[in-house]
C-alpha cells in the first residue's frame, strides 16, 4: 500500500511528490496523459512569464540560457527532476473513482485499482476548454488549443479571446502570413495581457494588419464561415480555421466522484479545504496547485502553487506512520 497517491504529474503534482518521498512516504504518482501533459500541449516555444526560479521544484535548480524560460526547457527540466527522483510514475492512466476512508483508500483507473493511505489532488484545468455553446463548435476546423502558425499562411484564421493566450495566437498567426481576425466579448483588449504583449495586439489591430470586433459574440459556425453578432448588427466572416481560446476549467465531474466538496459561498466553485494543510472535508484527501481556485483559474499558478507541496506532505508524515520499504 502507498502512503500517499498524487493524481495528475503536472509540476505542482511532481513537486508534491518529491516533497512526499523525501521524507520516507511511499509515493506514486498517476496521470491520464503523459508527464507534466498540459505544458506538452502548450504551443510551440512558448515563453513563461516567469523566471526559471520561480518554477524550480525540489531545490533543483532550472537551467536556461533564456531570461524566461520556453516550454521546451519547461519540459526537460521536469523530466530531469522526476527521474532524479526516481519517482514512481503511472503515466496514461486515467482515475475514474475513489473508495474507502483516509488509510485504506481504493484508487479505480481505467487499468486496475491502487491501494493508498492518502491521496493528494493536482489535477490542473488544461484539459477542459471553456465551450462557446454554438452551433458547430465541434468541427475539424475549430480547436480550443494553439499550437502554432504555420500551417496557416494564406489562410483566414479566426481567434476568439482577448488575454494572453489569444493576442500572443493573433499576433504569431499574423507574422506567418495568416489573415487574422479577432473576436472580442468584451469592449478591448483585457488589461490582462502582459505589458509588453498588449501594445503589440493593439498597434497591429490599430495599422489593419489585425481585423478585430469588439463587443461581439458568436453565433454559429461553419466549415467555412463564423456567425457573429456585433453592435451593428450580425455579420459573416468567411474562415478557413477557428482558434477558440476562451479559457479552461477543472474537471468538477471527476472531483466530485472524488469526494471533493465545492465551497457554496465561492463563485468560482473552488474546493472546500483547511488553507494550513490542504486537506479538504474529505480526511486524507487533499488538494494542490491550480484546481484549488476552482474555476478561478489565475488564483494559483505554478509560482505559488508549488508552495502546497511542503504544506501536504509536512501534515501526512506528522499524522500516519511511515511504510516499511
Amino acid at each position: 500500500m502507498l502512503d500517499v497517491l498524487i493524481i495528475g504529474a503536472g509540476p505542482v503534482g511532481l513537486a508534491c511528490a518529491l516533497e512526499a518521498q523525501r521524507r520516507g512516504l511511499r509515493t506514486a504518482v498517476v496521470e491520464k496523459g503523459a508527464l507534466v501533459n498540459s505544458i506538452v500541449g502548450y504551443p510551440t516555444n512558448m515563453e513563461f512569464f516567469s523566471t526559471p526560479e520561480l518554477l524550480e521544484i525540489g531545490g533543483y535548480p532550472f537551467p536556461t540560457n533564456h531570461y524566461k524560460p520556453l516550454r521546451e526547457d519547461a519540459l526537460d527540466y521536469y523530466h530531469r527532476a522526476a527521474a532524479t527522483e526516481k519517482l514512481e510514475l503511472r503515466l496514461h492512466e486515467k482515475v475514474q473513482s475513489l473508495e474507502g476512508e483516509q488509510g485504506d483508500f481504493t484508487v479505480r483507473t481505467d487499468k486496475g485499482q491502487i491501494r493508498t493511505r492518502t491521496v493528494v489532488v493536482a489535477t490542473g484545468f488544461y484539459d477542459l476548454p471553456n465551450p462557446l455553446g454554438v452551433p458547430g463548435e465541434d468541427l475539424p476546423n475549430v480547436s480550443h488549443y494553439y499550437k502554432e502558425p504555420y500551417q496557416h499562411a494564406t489562410q483566414n484564421v479566426v481567434v476568439i479571446g482577448a488575454k494572453n493566450s489569444s493576442a500572443k495566437a493573433a499576433l504569431q498567426l499574423t507574422r506567418a502570413g495568416a489573415k487574422v481576425t479577432l473576436i472580442v466579448r468584451g469592449p478591448e483588449v483585457s488589461n490582462s495581457v502582459k505589458y509588453w504583449i498588449r501594445p503589440d495586439l493593439v498597434n497591429r489591430i490599430a495599422e489593419g494588419r489585425i481585423t478585430a470586433y469588439f463587443n461581439t459574440t458568436i453565433t454559429a459556425i461553419t466549415p467555412e464561415a463564423i456567425e457573429i453578432l456585433t453592435p451593428e448588427g450580425p455579420l459573416t466572416i468567411a474562415t478557413n480555421f477557428v482558434y477558440a481560446l476562451t479559457g479552461y476549467h477543472p474537471d468538477e465531474a471527476l472531483l466530485g466522484r472524488l469526494g471533493v466538496e465545492p465551497d457554496p459561498a465561492d463563485e468560482a466553485h473552488a474546493p472546500l479545504f483547511d488553507t494550513a494543510t490542504h486537506e479538504t472535508t474529505r480526511p486524507g484527501l487533499y488538494v494542490a496547485g491550480t484546481v484549488c481556485g476552482g474555476r478561478a483559474t489565475s488564483r494559483w499558478f505554478i509560482e505559488n502553487g508549488r508552495h502546497h507541496a511542503q504544506l501536504i506532505a509536512a501534515h501526512i508524515a506528522a499524522r500516519q506512520p511511515v511504510s516499511a520499504a
